[in-house]
Order: structure tokens, then C-alpha cells, then sequence
């Protein structure tokens, strides 16, 4: 432990996140003001699962140093490894450990643009509902089908009802709302996603900020209107004129798996960290935190062995470990001619070679 450190550092969390807020670098200051009555979840199922996952984890101080580092410079930390090494579990670690609420996941695919992580509209939802509502003012005879025009044709002129209900924050636009603390974003896979989207992200990375067109459109009826957030969505936040502007930069972590490269000026604005598989000491650490039992004792002592020993052959994830012991704990594949059978199934390769 080092006395400069915030993430996995001295002190209490007070302590830490108040070193955090006073480390706030010049080109990391923005002006967004809190709606005061908003608060992040700070308690519930979600964030039961980020503690669950985040405390298990166990950081070596060359990655500590470098989540630090990013913490300090308010810069997007990029996440490198081979797939179960740990790395999207990293940011549920961050959060665990400075108690900044559900960590707000992002997963990449193909088809992901920026659009998907700031907010989602319900067009169709909005549409569906509009149309409900003049089948249940349509008129019943010929003798009211004028008043039935008129009535809309009066709620045309006054302006289109707000879509506010039918807009939700994703987890990037959750995360860049004006709070007292940081959230932590995990970018999930970055990697998989479409060669415009580093370079899209690195706009709303610099700026803080984005806009919701279709609020912002719509101001001069409904300037300022609530809507719900990735952590809920019943309308709870409020956005005026269509501005979303962020007052503390978040905690963004990208993972990649490697399978393309990034260009310069994407990784000239990350701190990076490559994480290596763990070995045997690291091991035993995760298994004593995240199962309750000593790794040295049978049948903990065997299978991590084993689990080296398979590793050599072909890449293996750390999950796969604990689901082995965890079946050996709980009295399955407790024959000894069974060991065989169970490190098969239990431990197959990532990749290389498959044992048959």
C-alpha cells in the first residue's frame, strides 16, 4: 500500500475520495450543477452485485499503480488481457473499493455506436401510446366527429406532448450526469466495436457533455423535463433544454481483448494496463477470497496445480478454478476416478489444444 494511492489506498473512503477530488487536474474541471434532487442507488440489488464482485478481487500493485495513475489524471483506463484474466471485474473492484455506486456496464458489439451508451428513445413506444389515446377519444357518432377534429387539431397547435417519458439515459449518459462522486463506466469490449466508435467517444471524453436532440428540439415547449437513467427508469433525473453537462469526469474502463488496434490519438488520451494471468500466489489469493477456504488445503491445493499445469497448454480463465473447486466443494465428482473427467469439463482451453 502506498500513501499516495485513492483505489486500494491508506485511510478511510472519506479520506480517499477527498484526496480523489482535490487531485482534479485543469483540463478535467467542467460545470455541471447537480440536480439536487437526484442520487445515485447506493444501496440495492445492483450494487449488492458490484460489492460481490469487486471484493473478491485481487489487484498486484503494478495494476494498482496504474488505476491510480488514471484516477489522478481523470483519463479513460484501457484494459488489456486475454479473455477471464479480469479485467471487466477491475472496474467492479474500483467501485467496491471507493463506494461509487452500481458500476454502469457497457457492452460493445458490432453494431454499437456512441448514440447507444448516451441515451435510447422509445419512438415506436411513444407512437404506440399516441395512438391509444385517439382510439379512446375517437368518436362514437357522426354528430361529434367535428368536435373530435377540433379537439385535435387544438392539441396539434399547442405543441406535441413531452417524449420525455419515452427517453432513457444509458450508462455512459448515466455516468456523465453532474454528481458529487464519480460513477464507474465499464466499456466492455471495446475492441468489438466499429472503427468510428474510439474516435466518436473521445468527442464526449473531451467535452464532458452531449446533447439529446429530441429534447432539445422541443425545448421552447419543455425546457426542462425528467427522465429515467440506466440505474432506473422511471423519470428521476432532470436535463434542461436537452444539455446533458458533467461536473466530476467518471471512472471510465475499456476492456479489449486485443482483437484489433486503436488508433494514436485514442490511446494517447488512455492510461493503459495489461493484466497477465495469475500465478500461483494470486491464485490462492482469489481462491481464499472468493470461496471462504484455504488453497492450501486439499482439494484446493490439487486442482490449482492442475490448473497451472493445463494453463501451459493453452489459455485458461481464473472463473474456471473456482467453478472446479466449487463442484469438489459441494461433494460432486468426489470419486478419484472421476478427476480426470471433471478437469475435461471443468477446464477446457480457450484456447490451443483442447485435451481429449
Amino acid at each position: 500500500m502506498k500513501h499516495w494511492w485513492i483505489y486500494q489506498g491508506p485511510g478511510s473512503r472519506a479520506e480517499r475520495l477527498e484526496r480523489l477530488s482535490d487531485s482534479l487536474p485543469p483540463w478535467r474541471r467542467f460545470t455541471g450543477t447537480q440536480d439536487p434532487d437526484y442520487r445515485p442507488p447506493t444501496s440495492g440489488a445492483a450494487w449488492e452485485e458490484t460489492r460481490r464482485r469487486g471484493l473478491g478481487y485481487v489487484p498486484d500493485d503494478s495494476a494498482t499503480d496504474v488505476v491510480n495513475t488514471a484516477l489522478y489524471l481523470r483519463r479513460p483506463l484501457l484494459v488489456t488481457g486475454k479473455p477471464g484474466v479480469g479485467k471487466s471485474t477491475l472496474a467492479y473492484s474500483v467501485a467496491a473499493d471507493l463506494g461509487l455506486g452500481p458500476v454502469l456496464r457497457w457492452p460493445v458489439s458490432s453494431r454499437t455506436a456512441v448514440r447507444d451508451g448516451l441515451y435510447q428513445y422509445d419512438a415506436l413506444g411513444r407512437l404506440h401510446d399516441a395512438n391509444l389515446r385517439r382510439l379512446a377519444a375517437e368518436p362514437r357518432g357522426p354528430s361529434s366527429l367535428r368536435a373530435a377534429r377540433s379537439r385535435r387539431t387544438g392539441r396539434a397547435s399547442s405543441g406535441a406532448a413531452s417524449i420525455a417519458p419515452y427517453l432513457r439515459l444509458g450508462p455512459l449518459g448515466t455516468a456523465l450526469l453532474p454528481q458529487e462522486q464519480p460513477r464507474v463506466l465499464l466499456v466492455d469490449e471495446i475492441d468489438k466495436g466499429d472503427l468510428d466508435l474510439p474516435g466518436d467517444l473521445l468527442t464526449v471524453f473531451e467535452e464532458g457533455s452531449f446533447e439529446i436532440p429530441e429534447l432539445a428540439r422541443a425545448a421552447a415547449h419543455h425546457p426542462r423535463v425528467r427522465i429515467g437513467t440506466q440505474d432506473d427508469p422511471a423519470p428521476q433525473v432532470r436535463v434542461e433544454r436537452g444539455q446533458v453537462q458533467c461536473g466530476t469526469f467518471p471512472v471510465v474502463i475499456l476492456t479489449s481483448n486485443g482483437e484489433r488496434d486503436f488508433p494514436p490519438p485514442f490511446l494517447r488520451r488512455c492510461i493503459r494496463l495489461h493484466i497477465e494471468p495469475p500465478e500461483k500466489e494470486k491464485l490462492e489469493e482469489i481462491v481464499r477470497r472468493r470461496l471462504n477456504v484455504s488453497p492450501t488445503e486439499e482439494p484446493c491445493r490439487e486442482l490449482i496445480q492442475e490448473f497451472l499445469d493445463r494453463q501451459a497448454d493453452g489459455d485458461l480463465a481464473t472463473d474456471q478454478l473456482l467453478n472446479a473447486i466449487q463442484l469438489r466443494l459441494s461433494g460432486a465428482w468426489s470419486d478419484p476416478a472421476d478427476s480426470g473427467r471433471l478437469l475435461d469439463i471443468a477446464m477446457q482451453q480457450l484456447t490451443g489444444n483442447p485435451r481429449q
